[in-house]
């Protein structure tokens, strides 16, 4: 049992302790339950499950898991393989497409700099 455990155990203790009062001492006791909760998945071990993958991610507070009610992967569709094209995935290098964007705005800037000289405003 780690340190965590024996954290969210005691929360789990005071927040049973204050539910019966009421008032404030209620209000901190759903906080203390929720607490309690958190504290079991801050454990290293389940991190680490979580991060490879192995563990649920997006389960709610104070929700317990459920078996599946049957096999989760279905008979997976052959796929069609093609050939690999060369030079990557496709697409013009980013430095192309931002040399081009520059250039044009240049051209755009000089163009609108010479269309002012032409018709003076004074």
């Amino acid at each position: 049992m780690s340190a965590l455990d024996t954290l969210a155990d005691k929360a789990q203790a005071a927040s049973q302790r204050l539910a019966g009062q009421g008032g404030v001492k209620a209000k901190i006791a759903e906080e203390l339950a929720e607490d309690a909760v958190f504290l079991r998945k801050l454990k290293p071990a389940l991190i680490r499950k979580r991060i490879n993958g192995d563990a649920p991610m997006n389960r709610a507070p104070g929700e317990t898991p459920e078996a599946p009610s049957g096999p989760q992967l279905s008979d997976r569709p052959t796929q069609v393989t093609t050939p690999a094209k060369k030079g990557g995935p496709g697409g013009p290098s980013p430095f192309v497409v931002i040399g081009i964007a520059l250039a044009l705005g240049v051209l755009a800037a000089k163009v609108i700099d010479w269309r002012s000289h032409g018709h003076p405003r004074w």
